[in-house]
């Protein structure tokens, strides 16, 4: 019991965002430390999904605790593993932490990740995301900025189950929305509108070639996978 003449008495731990980051910190820590004793307990021969797994578990720690060399370099080691397994959702999670720890290649990261999500249905959320940050990283006049904006919103629309789609399509309407403003100044729906048909914004059909060029501005021949031989494993519509 903290004493009266403390001048910590009656500080609620709920009224102290220090003491909640202090709070969370731990839990992070705990959780790290407990992956890691497993993942010191692993045989040489484990099942390397499960060891991926586990591994980016850990780098997902090292990014909460703001360790972000950390954080790349576990994230780093397991993305070979999910495209050997085809384990896309786990794969553009890596990109994503990969992208949010800031080192040389975290554009590169953002761009393999994004065409992942495109590609196959992976969680819209974790797609729209992805894209957004594409949003943050261009210019306010970029044409990369709207193309990402209306992407996101498309799979938003087309990929969210019942439970999301409407956070999740209101999310994307709001960016799409910033984007128009920052990007000819339009604050209203009917000259958004326009702007969008102007661009061919709700063409998912041109849409998607102009991401496609978009993605090879940012990752250049820095593709982490062989993109023609996943496309001929995909089922033909």
């Amino acid at each position: 019991m903290i004493n009266k003449d403390s001048p910590f008495y009656g500080l609620e731990v709920e009224d102290n965002p220090v003491l909640e980051v202090t709070a969370q910190e731990h839990t992070l820590q705990q959780n790290l430390d407990q992956y890691m004793q497993h993942f010191n307990a692993l045989a040489a021969n484990s099942n390397e999904l499960e060891k991926a797994k586990l591994m980016l578990d850990i780098a997902e720690c090292h990014l909460g605790l703001d360790q972000q060399k950390e954080a790349h370099d576990w994230a780093e080691k397991t993305f070979q593993t999910f495209i050997s397994n085809r384990e896309w959702q786990l794969a553009v999670d890596c990109c994503d932490i990969i992208y949010n720890s800031g080192q040389d290649d975290s554009l590169i990261a953002l761009g393999n990740g994004i065409w992942l999500a495109v590609t196959f249905p992976v969680d819209p959320n974790i797609s729209v995301q992805m894209l957004h940050h594409i949003v943050d990283e261009t210019p306010d006049d970029s044409d990369g900025a709207a193309v990402a904006a209306m992407l996101a919103h498309y799979l938003a629309e087309t990929r969210a189950d019942d439970k999301d789609h409407k956070n999740l399509t209101f999310l994307t309407n709001q960016i799409t929305a910033q984007v128009a403003k920052r990007h000819r100044g339009i604050a209203d729906e009917k000259t958004m509108q326009t702007w969008i048909k102007m661009y061919e914004l709700d063409d998912v059909t041109k849409l998607l070639p102009k991401m496609a060029i978009i993605l090879d501005t940012i990752v250049g021949e820095n593709w982490w996978y062989d993109r023609d031989e996943i496309r001929s494993q995909l089922p033909v519509n």
